[in-house]
């Protein structure tokens, strides 16, 4: 169940931020990835990492597009059912938390600083990963069946923003809000979006650009080193943001 039950400060230079979901808050990339294998041998056809690695991100329709000139013979909407299904299945069995969500998620709520998923994963999916959390630390989810255009648009983007800001206790601004990514489309959306951008590279490399910081792991962060992260240009020294 999703709540908004922290209650923002209006002193913190960082005033909400925005979670990807597959690959930077869990670690469902591989479940994916075995989804597709399996279901692309079902159909006769064949599969590879590269193929695998190039849908990290994407909106689930362009994942299907992809997997029928593989061989899978389904429609788009049967393929994303079928997906979503086999990894809510496996997610059920296991969360595969990544490093240093939680407890990041814990602190930002205690701080009082808003979060909210963006994903191109679809409802059923985002819901078990929201429920498995404890209640109000996502506040509300913008998944890939919300939007009419998935990541790297930044339409998801905007539209959490929006949703934000309309019971925002003060004027929310972009730049004083992050946005956490793992891939390249989700990078680029979250970026095009205006909202302050955090790359956590996982299945894929990320380059480094003047659009986004780019940290190797959640692990040991914590609220100021995501206030910090608001209050300068990417690519500026940063010194160490992890704790000891």
């Amino acid at each position: 169940m999703l709540s908004h039950t922290s209650s923002a400060d209006p002193s913190r230079p960082l005033q909400a931020v925005f979670w990807d979901m597959d690959g930077t808050l869990v670690d469902t990339e591989p479940y994916w990835i075995a989804s597709e294998y399996e279901l692309v041998a079902a159909h006769g056809g064949t599969w590879s990492e590269e193929q695998a690695h190039s849908l990290v991100g994407q909106a689930l329709t362009h994942s299907a597009a992809v997997l029928q000139a593989a061989g899978v013979d389904l429609s788009v909407r049967e393929i994303i059912d079928h997906l979503i299904g086999r990894v809510v299945a496996k997610v059920r069995e296991e969360m595969p938390w990544r490093p240093g969500a939680r407890e990041l998620l814990q602190e930002l709520h205690a701080a009082g600083v808003r979060c909210a998923l963006v994903t191109m994963s679809e409802g059923p999916l985002a819901h078990e990963v929201v429920d498995a959390l404890p209640e109000g630390q996502i506040e509300f989810i913008v998944s890939g069946d919300m939007v009419a255009r998935g990541k790297p648009d930044p339409e998801a983007y905007h539209r959490a923003f929006e949703r934000m800001a309309a019971d925002h206790p003060e004027p929310l601004a972009r730049e004083r809000c992050l946005a956490v990514e793992d891939s390249v489309p989700g990078t680029a959306a979250a970026a095009d979006s205006g909202i302050v951008t955090l790359a956590v590279p996982h299945m894929s490399p990320l380059p480094e650009s003047d659009r986004w910081h780019v940290l190797p792991s959640l692990r040991g962060l914590g609220v100021d080193a995501l206030e910090r992260l608001v209050s300068v240009s990417p690519g500026s020294a940063l010194g160490s943001l992890v704790r000891p």
